[in-house]
């Protein structure tokens, strides 16, 4: 079976352009289509029966393994979901001959599974076995089921297996192969026994699986289950096993007499009476700047499990953080009660008490120091309506233009870049776009660990719709691998390379003359500043090879849309705005702007970095980057807020640090950030930490920051109030209160506005939205978003116009400067701040684990995952490691001029040579005590990745201290088995395998016995 697979974000056109004949009567309908969507359609507007269906989802496209959607297409008795729409066909859905192989199909299905709903854990209206034996009103099963030779597997910390459940219906291998693309599960179909394998065996534990979820979001049935939901769903299912077995032979037992109509009436009592105490809940994850969005189930306090189900970015899929790390929510930690500092040890308080002291810390530093003595870090994790509320404190309260966030560390250099050449900072497009490019170039990120769900649609376009992959990295992970083309360029040189690939474009007439006449200034300049970066200088200085460089040019100049994703790697040099000026330089010299599937792609981060510097939490710019020291903008908002407004810019989280050691700046507020984790020169960041006269830290655990603090504020989580996030491709999307916060903690917004109340202000919000309908007034980027537009799942992409209507592509018809023109903006190449020398003479890259989200503040309090990556490690090459007599496991120490860290060696060829690559994944030796003060020249964005360190091997290793950092059950131990989805034909050349409905023993099965 070869059948194109959908594109996962992006709808298909179902404008009719034909007819068929459906049971009769003249439909409308669009060649090419499936035909199963038609009749689902169909019947749903008429509001007949639906179509039994096991292993067909939308989302995926057709598997063709369950058999069950068996229709009559011409006479023929053929699938519904395999079937392409031709025009005239002649489709009948019901009658005796498609009645005999729909119950022929389905029987066969109920000889895999023991139906005992009742005592099920996924007796919840949703279970497609269920639903389809009620469709199909099945009274008796022909087949008896039976039983497979195998246990079930609870080896993986998240999700269990049960072979004796699984119908084989191959659901949970595409979403695998073919929707994932980890390409961990298959099928063995030549077994006497089949049954789901990963990696081919089968233990999950071991494997390649990266606990993504994937496969029990699409599981049909129980076989596939969230180990969170065992015993937990049902009045039922959590009795010993044995009275459970006891109680499924009853049922059994009385099948035979009675049928299942009245057994799965009892089961469809029990499933409606769940919904008296399990709670679905809309929400959005809380980790990277995907976006995807979920169902929480709910049960009391105890979370059961993250159904992705309408997501605009995510759909059906989630990735290991999303779908599992939730431990944080209700870990024994959470702070519940506000804390104050008493010599080394903190005591709990009254909110009354807290704020009695804030009130009086602020007033007096602001009437002693002047209010610029005061700063305010906010959160990107926190809703925007907060970030929003956080500078309005700053400014309109206390007076000052000192707020930042956490943006400062990462994705400023990118928003700068973009600024500069396109006029706003921020995704060019859509998720859907980047799946639709006819190429993909990432430099500096790693998707596949940091934005896993968006990783997806690019691996899955790549390996089905023959989309081209470029990757530059330092480091070969998995993107890398997969690449067309892979380069690893010398460290802090990618401006060098895209100039060089720029120039050779430009020499060889390659570049999109037409749309820079059209669209685009400053061309001579541009041209002219390239001229240093010829092939034989590129080469020499980014170390890749000349002929690559041609290839990657080419290649670039000749695509039918180029999206390029960058991250991290990009923007965490001191030249970081200037590489993604280079990006956006190289879009517009070739027409990659102002067209679907094309662009520039900055991979944020957090899930809401880009809402934190959106809604106003930056030193310079109110909410939608209006200027703070623009006059007529500043007098909108002393209108909106009744006050007078300082003007001009504030100082950033690097100033701010500086300021304190300088005696400056006295007092601190942060918000929902762990900076003494986050900062560079962690060592530097901690004294001045200590030099406060007043330091107050908001948050939902105890982080390392707090041991600083003087008083610590409990907050609410995310799944603790409403509010709404902006993702990384510019998309709002709502969050709703599932949980009541945690003991005395707040939402952040209402602790705000306890604050500036305290201090003098007048706020009177009662709900978030009555934050963003005050957002929206003063915002023209926001000016049509309210709580109404984003109900649900729906969302919006800004920038938004007053009507509502959005932007999901963001330069249509103009870009955003006065003129609607781009500006070419030349650069010119500057070494990195620091390099390697004779002390300190290996490069340290660093970066995040798919599996932990930066040092793990959340991910660590989930014990599966932390029990998967519990320690601290460093990559090193294998060549280095034999140089040096390094083995895995062996511990070293890291020298840089700034501090040191002990950690584990893993020999390993994604470095190479002198390069050592450190994850983010540890409070106790953190890679930011490694790290110095250089910033990005522009934004004043910390240079993490211009690191040189030494490295000495620890003495006295033993053999128990040099197991490996990594348990043997990582994920990174196993080793993928591509294939095309579940491989249906192998199932199909079975000899105990024919089509159901074409051989005359068919009709024995329960016909006569269950007709109504």
């Amino acid at each position: 079976m070869d059948v194109p697979r959908p594109l996962l974000n992006t709808p298909r056109d179902r404008t009719s352009d034909t007819q068929i004949t459906l049971d009769g009567v003249s439909v409308p309908a669009r060649a090419g289509d499936f035909l199963i969507d038609l009749i689902n359609d169909y019947r749903s507007e008429n509001r007949q029966k639906p179509l039994p269906q096991v292993c067909y989802l939308p989302q995926m496209g057709p598997i063709e393994s369950c058999d069950t959607c068996m229709v009559e297409v011409d006479g023929q008795l053929t699938r519904a979901c395999g079937n392409r729409i031709t025009a005239g066909m002649n489709v009948v859905t019901a009658g005796i001959a498609v009645d005999i192989a729909q119950r022929e199909a389905f029987d066969r299905i109920l000889q895999n599974h023991d139906l005992y709903c009742t005592v099920c854990d996924n007796n919840n209206q949703n279970c497609t076995i269920h639903n389809t034996t009620a469709v199909l009103d099945v009274k008796h099963q022909a087949r008896p089921f039976t039983r497979k030779p195998y246990p079930q597997d609870h080896s993986n910390a998240f999700y269990r297996y049960d072979p004796d459940q699984c119908i084989l219906c191959g659901r949970c291998v595409e979403a695998c192969q073919n929707v994932q693309v980890n390409e961990t599960l298959t099928i063995n179909w030549e077994s006497e026994h089949p049954r789901v394998l990963w990696d081919g065996g089968e233990r999950i534990d071991g494997s390649s699986c990266v606990s993504c979820g994937h496969c029990v979001n699409v599981c049909p049935c129980n076989a596939l289950m969230e180990k969170s939901m065992l015993g937990h769903a049902g009045y039922l299912t959590n009795l010993p096993s044995n009275v459970l077995d006891e109680m499924i032979d009853v049922v059994k037992a009385i099948e035979p007499p009675i049928g299942y109509g009245p057994i799965l009436a009892l089961s469809d009592i029990e499933s409606e009476m769940r919904h008296a105490r399990v709670k679905r809940t809309k929400t959005v994850c809380t980790y990277c700047a995907v976006g995807c969005s979920f169902e929480v189930w709910t049960r009391d306090r105890h979370i059961l499990k993250m159904e992705p189900t309408h997501g605009p970015a995510n759909g059906i899929s989630t990735c290991i953080k999303g779908k599992f790390a939730w431990g944080h929510i209700n870990s024994d930690d959470r702070l519940v009660k506000p804390l104050l500092r008493k010599g080394d040890s903190f005591v709990e308080i009254s909110w009354d008490e807290a704020l009695d002291l804030i009130q009086q810390k602020f007033t007096e530093a602001q009437q002693k120091h002047g209010p610029d003595a005061l700063a305010f870090i906010a959160s990107s994790k926190c809703t925007n309506e907060e970030s929003y509320l956080m500078q309005k404190l700053a400014r309109a309260v206390i007076g000052t233009n000192n707020i930042d966030n956490c943006a400062r560390y990462c994705q400023n250099p990118a928003t700068t870049g973009l600024q500069r050449t396109v006029g706003y900072g921020a995704d060019s497009g859509s998720i859907a776009d980047i799946e639709r490019a006819g190429l993909v170039v990432i430099i500096g990120a790693n998707p596949a660990e940091n934005h896993p769900v968006l990783a997806t649609r690019v691996k899955r376009s790549h390996k089905f719709r023959g989309q081209r992959l470029i990757v530059a990295d330092l480091r070969r992970h998995e993107m890398a691998e997969r690449a067309d083309i892979f380069m690893r360029p010398n460290p802090s040189t990618d401006a060098v390379w895209l100039n060089g690939v720029a120039k050779y474009i430009l020499d060889q007439n390659l570049h999109n003359a037409e749309f820079i006449n059209k669209w685009v200034h400053h061309f001579d300049e541009f041209k002219k500043s390239l001229e240093p970066f010829t092939l034989e200088y590129t080469e020499r200085i980014a170390g890749i090879p000349r002929d690559t460089l041609v290839t990657v040019a080419n290649e670039i100049a000749a695509a039918d849309g180029v999206c390029i994703l960058f991250a991290m790697g990009v923007t965490q040099h001191t030249g970081g705005s200037d590489t993604a000026t280079a990006i956006s330089n190289l879009l517009l010299l070739t027409g990659n702007y102002m067209r679907p599937a094309a662009g520039a792609y900055p991979l944020r981060g957090h899930n809401n970095v880009q809402g934190a510097s959106d809604f106003g939490s930056m030193p310079n710019v109110y909410s939608g980057y209006q200027k703070v020291d623009d006059e007529e903008v500043r007098a909108k908002f002393e209108a909106a807020w009744g006050v007078t407004l300082p003007t001009r810019p504030g100082k950033d989280n690097h100033q701010m640090i500086d300021a304190i050691i300088e005696g400056s700046l006295k007092v601190l507020y942060i918000k929902g950030e762990d900076t003494i984790t986050s900062d560079s020169n962690a060592n530097y960041v901690a004294e001045a930490f200590s030099r406060l006269d007043f330091f107050v830290v908001q948050d939902i655990n105890f982080s390392e920051t707090c041991r600083y603090a003087d008083l610590v504020l409990p907050a609410a989580a995310s799944l603790e109030k409403d509010g709404t996030f902006v993702s990384t491709e510019r998309r709002i999307q709502r969050i709703y209160k599932a949980l009541e916060p945690l003991g005395e903690s707040k939402a952040d917004w209402e602790i705000l506005q306890l604050i500036a109340n305290r201090l003098g202000a007048n706020w009177k919000y009662k709900h978030p939205s009555d934050v963003m309908d005050e957002i929206a007034s003063v915002t023209p980027l926001f000016a049509g978003v309210t709580y109404e537009h984003l109900e649900g799942f729906r969302s919006l992409q800004w920038p938004v116009a007053a009507d509502g209507t959005d932007t999901p592509l963001l330069f249509k018809d103009k870009f955003h400067f006065p003129d609607g023109k781009a500006r070419f903006y030349p650069i010119q190449y500057i070494p990195p701040s620091e390099e390697r020398n004779e002390t300190f003479d290996l490069h340290l890259n660093n970066g995040r684990l798919l599996e932990h989200f930066e040092q793990g503040s959340m991910t660590r309090r989930t014990p599966g995952i932390h029990a998967m990556t519990p320690d601290n490690f460093v990559e090193v090459s294998p060549e280095l490691a034999s140089e040096r007599g390094i083995t895995t496991g062996c511990h070293v120490r890291l020298r840089s001029p700034y501090g040191e860290v002990r950690v584990q060696a893993l020999v390993t060829d994604r470095v190479q040579g002198k390069q050592l690559y450190m994850p983010l994944n540890s409070v106790d030796e953190p890679v930011n005590r490694l790290t110095g003060s250089h910033t990005d020249r522009t934004t004043h964005t910390p240079a993490y990745k211009e690191a040189a360190v030494s490295m000495t091997i620890l003495p006295n290793q033993s053999a128990q201290q040099n197991k490996g950092p990594l348990p043997r059950g990582n994920f990174r131990f196993g080793k993928r088995t591509p294939q095309n989805g579940v491989e249906i034909e192998r199932k199909w050349a079975r000899p105990d395998y024919y089509l159901p409905g074409t051989k005359e023993s068919d009709r024995l099965v329960q016909i006569e016995t269950t007709r109504v």
